[in-house]
This record gives C-alpha cells, structure tokens and sequence, in this order.
C-alpha cells in the first residue's frame, strides 16, 4: 500500500452506502482496510464485482453470531488503528462488538460510528434512508425550482456528502489525535449532522438576510437566471454560473446583451423572471455544441452538462485522468490528488481471509479449524 494514509489499519464491519464509501476514500489513499462481512460467503454476487465502492480492501466472512466469530474480531480490532460500522445504535453492543469492549482491548482505537441520525436523539433507533435524514436537517426543502416540490439529489448529500466522507474526516482527525496521545474515541457521524453542515454557507446567507426560505428564488437554487441550466437547440443542458460582475459582464458580451436594458439590473430579483424567459429564448437557438465554441474560454463561469457517459470522454477529464477502469468497470478515480505521497491505482476487491488472519498471529493450523467449523469463509 502507498499514499498517505500508509501504515493505518482499518476494520470495516460490511454494510452499504456511506460507510463503503468513507472506507473506500480511507484505502483510496492508502489504509489497508479489512472488510468483515457476514457469513455464509453465499452472500458474496457476480454484482459486487463492480460495485466501485468496495475497492482496494481485503476481505474475509466470519459468522458474527458464535462467540468463536466474534473473538476473531476482537483480534484484527486489538492491533487495528479504527474500525467503521454503520449498524443501527446497539447493534454492535449486541454482538458483544462496542466501543467500550473493544476500546479496552485496544485503547488506541478509532471507532467509527455511522448512522442516519445519530447515536441518540428521539429518532435514533428509528428506520430512514438519505431523503428522510436529509428532509430532517432542513437541506431537503432547499432543494428544487419554485412552486414545486422539494427533490432529492439522488443520495449525495446524506449518504456521500454529509455521511461517508465526514466519516473519513471523522476518522482521519481520531486517527490523528490518537497517533498524538494514544488515546482512541467514538466518532459518532450521523447523516442529519452532515447535511446540516454541508449547509453552512447557506446558513449564513440567511442569517444576512440574502436568502428566502422558499425553493427557487434565490442566488444559487435555480432562481438566478445567470446561475441556471439551459436546454439547447438540440436538446442538451449548459450551466450558467455567471454571479461575479466581470464573469456576469462576459457573459453579456458573449450574447450580445451588453446594452439591453433587460440586463442591466444583475442582482435585482424583481428583474430575474424576464432575464431567465430571455435567456431561454437565446440559448434555445443554438446546439450544446455551438455554445461550447462560442462560452469556452472567455472566463464565464460555463460547462456543458454532461451525462455520465459523455463525462468520461471530455477533453477535460481525460486529462486530469479523472475516471479510471478497474477489470473493465468505468468509476471516478481517487480525489483529492498529492504531490509527495501519490496512492497506488485501487484494484479489486480481494478475498484474502488466511492472509489476513496470519497478520495477527494465526498459524495455519487455527485458520484451518475456523474455516472446518464454518466461522470463517
């Protein structure tokens, strides 16, 4: 393993979503992450082979209901630097797996926690998904055009955005501290926390006073006319983020609507509905293609948008190398990039369950016995 986070050794306890994801960014970067999943090793489909989330670990099964299963996770915990799960609260505690029994086996651990809505509070054992942690922190009714319904952005801003990668840093800022003084801790990371936090910004632009609580009417949520989406002629999408006055003023030049009296009011929202209505009408006249020739290049605040396909061939992205293929599936390459400690390329998911165990001590002959009394995969 090379990058920097080299030399840390991560347990992640399987789950899906946020907790794969911070665990993939962890090894992206080089923690050798160990992930645990439940037996029997049937559980393991052809389809995992391209789920990107799962890259670049080693894995083994254990059968986390005998205390001979659960002992050997208390071993890869005594040596590991964190661990990561994402149960409901109680769970692990259950399984005889919480953070007070491991953390006096192994002070110095990090144990991540993940949920959607925290460790304790009066929804805390309650089910949810992103959209209902994201509806809760008050970022889900932000989110949509004017006069209609909130809409989620798919999964990204609970379960990516505010959950799996404030995991990483959670996890990233323990590992720190313990590596200073010894000391382990919970990282307690739920996806409501995350969602409000991913909204600072917006936060303090209402407490400025510059931003209404109500979708679609404001600077960056689509009611802007210089900070929007627009179809093209032949039914394609550019984006417009035209708000500082030099960028606003090139994208005028570039229209021709330097001198239109339409124009002249930017930051007035009583002027936006007819901005936006003739915008619509200008850029309707001309293909994805043709604005891209004519708003590349002039310091607008402009790209095309693209679909998931055509984003992997853009000139841009194929220069940055900003999407990789791992056995024939297409994903986003590692991020962010550094200069001194590059990380090797991820690879597959690697099932590596005698390796892994004779890294803590395992002779052959235990590993043997485990994998006969089906405790290990």
């Amino acid at each position: 393993m090379t990058g920097p986070l080299q030399g840390l050794r991560i347990i992640e306890m399987a789950g899906i979503g946020p907790g794969p994801f911070a665990c993939m960014m962890l090894a992206d970067h080089g923690a050798d992450v160990i992930r645990v999943e439940r037996m029997p090793p049937g559980e393991r489909t052809p389809g995992d082979a391209a789920n990107v989330l799962l890259r670049s670990r080693r894995t083994l099964s254990v059968d986390m209901t005998s205390p001979d299963g659960v002992a050997v996770i208390r071993d890869l915990c005594r040596s590991a630097d964190g661990l990561v799960e994402g149960f409901r609260p109680g769970v692990m505690e259950r399984r005889g797996l919480g953070p007070d029994l491991l953390l006096s086996d192994n002070p110095k651990l990090v144990y991540g926690r993940m949920t959607g809505w925290g460790q304790d509070g009066p929804y805390a054992r309650e089910a949810g998904h992103d959209i209902n942690y994201i509806a809760l922190s008050g970022t889900l009714h932000a989110l949509g055009r004017a006069g209609d319904k909130p809409t989620p952005p798919i999964n990204l801003v609970g379960d990516f955005g505010g959950g799996g990668m404030v995991l990483a840093f959670g996890m990233v800022a323990a590992l720190l501290h313990a590596r200073a003084t010894g000391q382990g801790q919970v990282v307690d990371c739920a996806m409501t926390d995350g969602s409000a936090l991913l909204m600072s910004m917006i936060w303090s632009f209402r407490a400025q006073g510059m931003w209404q609580d109500q979708r679609g009417v404001n600077l960056l949520d689509g009611g802007a006319p210089f900070y929007d989406t627009y179809e093209t002629a032949d039914g394609g999408y550019i984006s417009l983020g035209s708000i500082e006055p030099v960028f606003y003023g090139n994208l005028l030049c570039a229209l021709g609507l330097t001198d239109d009296p339409d124009f002249t009011h930017q930051m007035d929202p009583a002027h936006w509905p007819r901005m936006k209505q003739r915008l619509v009408t200008i850029i309707r006249q001309r293909t994805r293609q043709e604005w891209c020739q004519l708003l590349e290049g002039h310091d607008i605040c402009f790209a095309p948008v693209l679909s998931m396909a055509e984003a992997v061939d853009h000139p841009h992205n194929r220069a940055r190398g900003a999407f990789i293929a791992i056995d024939g599936v297409t994903q986003p390459a590692p991020a962010p990039r550094f200069s001194h400690t590059p990380p090797a390329p991820p690879r597959p998911l690697q099932s590596q369950a005698s390796t892994i165990l004779a890294g803590i001590g395992y002779d052959d002959a235990r590993v043997a016995a485990l994998r006969d009394a089906g405790i290990i995969g």
